[in-house]
């Protein structure tokens, strides 16, 4: 290998190489193989900067023999989408399985917008019902509206309530979930409207405190949060886990430690470890969580490198065409 054969992929290259059903597939291959106990998944780092707001984060992990390590490097920084700025940034390097030797440089902001919205197409479709049709987003940002898209694909999605704090934000990105969707799109003027008798919630903020109650929600619910990815960040009140007949998590250990609805709840003794429900059993079929349709079911991810990194591989094999594979 030589330097020229090196990838170095933009965002917008990313984007072209995967779509929302390539990046779905991707997600169920890295939660199959968490399932299966086959993936490399050493701890990540999380680290709230000193300075500001930001948190700086850094994952590696391998999917599988014959993909290599891939590691991602990045940070959150909540101010920037009123600056129209995603709030993460970050960038992805990937290594040869045999060698080592550097294989791929791509954007990471875009390998994270898909794999996290399209992870949470896969919990939809392993904890939702089948009939569910109806979808309440909290948030209005680039992730917002990846995961309205990546819902789409695993369920007959007909209508979308969308609530953020800015008016605005919210009516713009209804009416581009309307066209580009083709379903019942509107902003709402609160959150508990958003939620209010929908059978499925995807809560995509930064927020620090809850926008979502369990008081709010309908029978057979399922809430997915994926802004609660630090023990000081919980987009749900306590109330939903007590309701929940099932809490799954991307990975139970790193939930422990960076999930804040499930930090609090484990440090208050609402929980025990031993309750965590690992979505990669549910999708190998080890483990169940919804047990009637009247169940809620609350689902947390905090993001793991093993979704980078069997995104990143899917990227890698379609940039180098049908005949190439990792």
């Amino acid at each position: 290998m030589t330097d020229d054969d090196v990838l170095y992929l933009s965002s917008r290259r990313v984007t072209e190489l995967l779509d929302t059903d390539a990046a779905i597939a991707s997600q169920r291959a890295a939660f199959t193989a968490l399932g299966d106990g086959t993936a490399e998944l050493p701890g990540k780092i999380m680290y709230p900067s000193r300075f500001d707001d930001s948190v700086v984060f850094a994952y590696v992990s391998r999917l599988s023999a014959d993909t290599g390590t891939v590691a991602k490097f990045g940070s959150v920084n909540p101010g920037n989408p009123a600056a129209g700025l995603a709030s993460v940034h970050a960038v992805i390097n990937a290594l040869d399985p045999v060698t080592g030797r550097l294989v791929a440089v791509m954007d990471g902001t875009a390998v994270t917008t898909l794999r996290t919205a399209a992870a949470s197409a896969v919990a939809f479709d392993a904890l939702a019902t089948a009939d569910a049709s109806e979808l309440g987003l909290l948030g209005s940002g680039t992730q917002a509206l990846a995961h309205a898209r990546a819902v789409a694909r695993v369920r007959d999605l007909r209508s979308v309530r969308v609530w953020s704090p800015n008016p605005g934000r919210r009516e713009q990105a209804a009416q581009r979930l309307a066209a580009e969707l083709g379903v019942a799109a509107k902003g709402v003027d609160t959150a508990e409207e958003a939620v209010a008798q929908v059978p499925m919630v995807a809560a995509c903020t930064l927020s620090r405190t809850p926008v979502v109650r369990g008081e709010w929600l309908a029978p057979g619910c399922t809430v997915v949060s994926v802004g609660s990815f630090e023990p000081t960040r919980s987009e749900v009140d306590a109330e939903v886990l007590r309701r929940a007949a099932a809490v799954v998590v991307d990975d139970p250990g790193t939930a422990a430690d960076h999930a804040g609805p499930v930090v609090d709840a484990l440090r208050e003794r609402r929980l025990a470890p031993d309750d965590l429900i690992p979505l990669g059993a549910v999708v190998t079929g080890r483990h169940t969580a919804r047990t009637s349709p009247g169940d809620i079911v609350f689902y947390n991810s905090v993001g793991l490198g093993i979704q980078d990194a069997a995104a990143a591989w899917a990227v890698i094999a379609a940039a180098r065409g049908p005949r190439e594979h990792p």
